[in-house]
């Protein structure tokens, strides 16, 4: 009786306003390295993470802050390998870089005929700008797709010009009858550098995004150089006013800062794993598929490129040249010639005694010139074991490339490489 009089309660009665529902919050928690965090999902589905307990040591707790702050989040499983390295020389080059624009602001000021303090040097050196630097902004404004194909090898350049900028300045001093030339001559190369650093960036923090997390890379790499940059004036500021209070002393702490300045930047980019392909890259890695049947990762190619002379010839991989203009490299007729043997193909080589050209349609990607850069190694590695060209042989390197085309590129990509876009820089491509 008592249950069936429970049944007729507990029965909804018609019209009935049921009591609003209450959700219980989902959460747990989770221990590790004495560590207590806890894990809730809110009511908008995100997932919230609070500490509740850390005991720690203060070393561990302000180590990972500064990591929180300074590097993207998920470190180090968001980012490509080398990131570390890369960070630690950029704060380094931030840091000198700063400590040479006091001592070269200080200088200029000398010049003008002021003696200013060091702090007033570090105040001027964020407004003392002319119409030199904006001259050499725009010049080297033109030349972005260069920067494109080597940002690495720009992105030294621009330190190298900027160095050489400050170098004049500080030099100022002893011309000051001269002190507008040098000092307009030093913003010129100042201004180039700054275009040059700035349009070499994104390709170089793209390098090191894993996870979609290129804006995130952006920010913690700026906050690493703004740090760094607050810490180098310090430097010059203190510079300035011991050992760096005469000219004797700046021409002594000068060249040292500028040295560590541009090593700093060259192990910088010796650490990016670029992995776009340029012709330099495409070289290597078909050099390296030939050799070991393998395809080199941008990881394993970071430290090999050489960043002063990208252009080199390399035999292992055919010598191909690329971006010559037409003309200079085949006639119209062997064009035509070509372009009926291989309708379909958006490269077209040409050997030489010494070289193999490798002229590109206005269209093609990065996979044109793998399948053109592939038949020039092969017929160059078969012309080696015959001792002598025969017609056949541009065709057998070219049914040889077709038969491992496939999987190599599948290997390529799996490996990071972006093959939609070739970066030739400046090179001539032709169209029909």
């Amino acid at each position: 009786m008592k249950q069936d009089k429970l049944k007729r309660q507990t029965k909804e009665e018609p019209g009935e306003v049921k009591a609003p529902q209450v959700q219980v919050p989902v959460y747990w928690l989770e221990t590790s390295d004495t560590v207590s965090r806890r894990y809730e999902f809110e009511p908008d589905g995100y997932l919230s993470v609070k500490v509740v307990n850390d005991s720690r040591p203060v070393y561990h707790r302000v180590v990972e802050s500064f990591l929180n702050k300074f590097f993207p989040s998920g470190y180090p499983y968001s980012v490509n390998e080398g990131y570390l390295r890369y960070t630690q020389f950029r704060a380094l080059q931030h840091m000198t870089s700063a400590a040479l624009s006091v001592l070269s602001t200080q200088s200029l000021l000398f010049a003008a005929g002021l003696r200013p303090t060091p702090a007033q040097a570090t105040a001027v050196s964020w407004i003392l700008k002319d119409g030199m630097q904006h001259m050499g902004k725009l010049i080297c404004s033109n030349l972005g797709a260069r920067m494109d194909s080597e940002p690495k090898r720009w992105r030294i350049l621009a330190d190298v010009l900027y160095d050489l900028g400050t170098g004049l300045e500080v030099l100022s001093p002893l011309c000051p009858h001269l002190f507008l030339e040098v000092a307009g001559l030093g913003n010129f190369a100042k201004g180039m550098a700054v275009v040059a650093a700035r349009a070499t960036r994104l390709p170089i923090y793209s390098s090191f995004a894993k996870e979609g997390n290129l804006s995130d890379l952006f920010a913690k790499g700026e906050a690493i150089s703004t740090l760094f940059n607050v810490v180098g004036l310090g430097v010059g500021i203190q510079l300035a006013s011991t050992v760096c209070s005469s000219m004797q002393g700046k021409l002594i702490a000068g060249p040292l800062l500028s040295i560590i300045h541009v090593f700093s930047v060259v192990e910088e980019m010796r650490a990016a794993p670029i992995n776009t392909l340029n012709p330099q890259r495409t070289a290597m890695i078909v050099a390296d598929f030939l050799k070991t049947g393998k395809v080199s990762s941008p990881a394993d190619l970071r430290y090999r490129e050489d960043l002063l002379f990208p252009g080199r010839l390399i035999e292992d991989a055919g010598n191909v040249k690329v971006g010559r203009a037409l003309h200079k490299v085949v006639k119209p007729s062997k064009l035509q010639e070509w372009k009926e043997i291989f309708p379909e193909e958006k490269f077209v080589l040409s050997h030489g005694n010494k070289w193999t050209d490798m002229l590109l349609e206005h269209n093609a990607t990065a996979e044109d010139a793998l399948r053109g850069w592939l038949v020039a190694a092969y017929a160059t590695s078969m012309e080696k074991s015959f001792h002598e060209p025969s017609a056949s042989m541009l065709q057998d390197a070219y049914d040889k490339m077709n038969s491992i085309f496939t999987p190599f590129l599948c290997e390529l990509q799996a490996k990071g490489w972006h093959t939609d876009r070739f970066l030739d820089g400046t090179g001539s491509r032709f169209a029909f």
